[in-house]
């Protein structure tokens, strides 16, 4: 893959950016027990799409006012579960990587702003344009997230690069119009081991920024 015309990375936060997969499950196993859901189930579809669409597929007899308070409650299972959410492997790295290169970057997340914040600020990590699910009329695997970060940071979606942990997020991307990074032995144009392994790409890639 040609990293030469990156412009600027958009990355998803949960998985990628931030190690928050133990929090996210424990979570979701909650409120499976308290929703009469099988909690592997839930954590089957769950990871990297907002949690309506997956209540959605788990209960689709609830109605949209259901739904509302059902994805309000799972989110609140996570607001203050922080004690083992720290920055993923190389994230630190690769967003140091990213100032010495004058890129852009901005995070895309299925969570609402109040959980994007309390687990980028856990992992030591202040994103400079923040697209939430509260921002979207439809998540990921919608594009319309990556569409409008690419269109905050002022450039153009083609020339973005989308880092993702999730088959939900790749296929945001790739509907996007963005190149597409992916972790966990998922297939995008590139593959990363981890994102330490991205920031030894581009900074051995001369860029157009």
């Amino acid at each position: 893959m040609d990293l030469a015309g990156i412009g600027a990375v958009l990355f998803d936060m949960d998985g990628t950016l931030v190690d928050s997969d133990a929090a996210v499950e424990r979570a979701w196993e909650r409120w499976a027990v308290e929703y009469a859901v099988d909690p592997a189930a839930a954590l089957a579809i769950a990871h990297g799409s907002p949690a309506d669409r997956t209540i959605r597929r788990l209960l689709p007899a609830l109605d949209d006012s259901a739904v509302a308070v059902a994805a309000a409650r799972q989110l609140s299972l996570q607001y203050d579960d922080l004690s083992d959410v720290t920055a993923t492997v190389g994230a630190h790295d690769l967003l140091s990587a990213l100032a010495r290169l004058g890129l852009p970057w901005a995070v895309v997340t299925s969570a609402d702003a109040r959980l994007a914040e309390a687990r980028l600020g856990a992992a030591g990590i202040v994103a400079p344009v923040l697209v939430t699910v509260e921002d979207v009329r439809v998540g990921k695997p919608d594009p319309e997230g990556y569409l409008r970060a690419a269109a905050l940071l002022g450039v153009p979606v083609a020339r973005c690069l989308v880092v993702e942990d999730a088959e939900v997020g790749l296929r945001a991307g790739r509907a996007a119009g963005a190149m597409t990074a992916a972790l966990k032995g998922l297939d995008g144009d590139l593959r990363l081991a981890d994102l330490a392994h991205l920031a030894g790409h581009l900074e051995s890639t001369p860029t157009a920024p």
